[in-house]
């Protein structure tokens, strides 16, 4: 049986220990989880939106608990975990208020004219989501939102560290008055997730996680004819051409890479500046990264901004990365300082394609500086990446900005803006950054079946 443990990573200490599930509880989960698909399925699309309108009530409510859970099982810093509770009730509350337009039959022009007919969604089943540590409320509701809502039931494994979150979120579940089977957390191991994506009662499955486990479950899945969604790394682009504002941009441009301490698979981890504005970008964005407000500290205390990284195994990674890739050539502008999870936030130049950095996601407080000299040298290296998951685009000049946009092999691209994430808008990537969408009424869509009705 599996082990869930909660080690604080600003002071190392142990927390909590939570026992794994054994074989027949998760057996027995299963079986009461198909058989609440069924039941469900008979209620209405009020009875689901109303139940996910208490969930949002529920984590408006206890907002600060929830917060300082995520504080003692990852690091978050505290005003962060409260914004990432919020940003999770109101992906709740739209899709409980959105109810009636996502759910609603879609009609089909018939072109001999014989009869009508129209797309209805019915729910799939089981759903399996195996969920991360870096955002475990945000994560969760992404995934469990919208299957609730299309009648699915749903089992959420979550990250090995991060149990205590997950019994919240049951409890929150739980007293917004689910019904039982609609949404179980599992404290399963690597090899019960095979089982259960050998069990016919389940699915799909949705991972949000690393290349290697999204690969490794989606294998196991496709061959049991499993639908699989994947949102795994990213190494987005932060591409500047030119500002109005600098001091705004730069600012942008360090809190994208730098909230959750860097541990964001959206985070902006290259900054692809022009060679008119790349002196004054970097001189900037060095004071910023050295400054103290970006010092890293308790994450406990409200004004910290940067917190220690999830694990000493997350740590221990990171230095791994930063020494091999100043082994390989690149160089430290600001930061480079380690002091036991904690790290300094780091601007790395002089990195280039023979460099392991440069393919590679680094999950942590670390950022590398291009320049360039035309908007093609600036796509074309955006685009030298394994990844695909989203990019950032700033131009005075819109034109331009679009037609680079347009060019980047990515899921989503902003445009002279920043934390533009919203509960309507569809997340996802492409390339390594894996496949399908969450959020928004692609969210929906992604574990439903299509049903086609035609009438004479």
């Amino acid at each position: 049986m599996s082990q869930y443990v909660v080690v604080d990573p600003f002071t190392g200490c142990e927390h909590r220990r939570f026992p794994g599930i054994n074989d027949r509880q998760l057996d027995d989960l299963v079986a009461q989880a198909a058989s609440a698909v069924p039941v469900v399925a008979r209620s209405t699309s009020a009875d689901r939106s109303g139940l996910l309108a208490k969930v949002a009530d529920l984590y408006v409510e206890r907002c600060r608990d929830l917060a300082e859970i995520s504080v003692m099982e990852m690091g978050k810093p505290i005003a962060q975990a409260i914004h990432e509770i919020e940003f999770t009730a109101s992906i709740f509350r739209y899709y409980a208020t959105n109810a009636d337009d996502l759910l609603a039959d879609e009609p089909i022009l018939v072109r001999d004219g014989r009869g009508e007919a129209l797309l209805r969604r019915a729910p799939l089943g089981v759903i399996l989501g195996v969920m991360p540590w870096n955002y475990p409320y945000y994560q969760a509701a992404r995934f469990a939102a919208p299957n609730v809502l299309v009648g699915n039931s749903v089992l959420l494994k979550p990250a090995p560290q991060c149990p205590e979150s997950a019994a919240a979120m049951q409890q929150v579940m739980q007293d917004a008055g689910a019904p039982d089977g609609v949404y179980s957390t599992i404290l399963a191991s690597d090899e019960q997730v095979v089982s259960l994506l050998e069990n016919p009662d389940v699915q799909g499955v949705s991972v949000t996680g690393s290349e290697r486990a999204g690969a490794a479950i989606a294998e196991v899945a496709g061959r049991n004819l499993k639908k699989v969604v994947l949102e795994l790394g990213g190494s987005d682009p932060f591409i500047v051409f030119s500002t109005g504002d600098l001091d705004a941009t730069v600012y942008h441009a360090a809190t994208t890479r730098l909230e959750n301490t860097g541990q964001a698979c959206n985070a902006a981890k290259r900054y692809i500046v022009h060679d008119d504005i790349y002196d004054e970008f970097a001189a900037r964005l060095v004071e910023l990264f050295g400054s103290d407000q970006l010092r890293p500290a308790d994450p406990r205390l409200e004004e910290t901004m940067i917190g220690p990284v999830s694990s000493t195994v997350a740590a221990d990674r990171l230095a791994d990365q930063l020494a091999r890739g100043l082994e390989q050539g690149a160089r430290v502008l600001v930061g480079g300082q380690r002091d036991g999870n904690l790290f300094a936030p780091t601007v790395l130049v002089d990195v280039t394609a023979d460099n392991d950095i440069y393919h590679e996601e680094v999950f942590g407080p670390i950022a590398v500086l291009h320049r360039v000299s035309s908007e093609g040298e600036a796509i074309a290296l955006a685009n030298d990446t394994p990844f695909g998951l989203g990019a950032y685009v700033f131009r005075a000049d819109l034109e331009q900005a679009e037609r680079v946009a347009d060019r980047l092999q990515t899921g989503m691209v902003t445009i002279n803006l920043a934390h533009g994430e919203a509960p309507e808008l569809p997340f996802g990537g492409v390339k390594r950054s894996g496949y399908g969408r969450e959020l928004g009424r692609l969210g929906v869509d992604e574990f439903v079946n299509k049903r086609l009705v035609r009438k004479a």
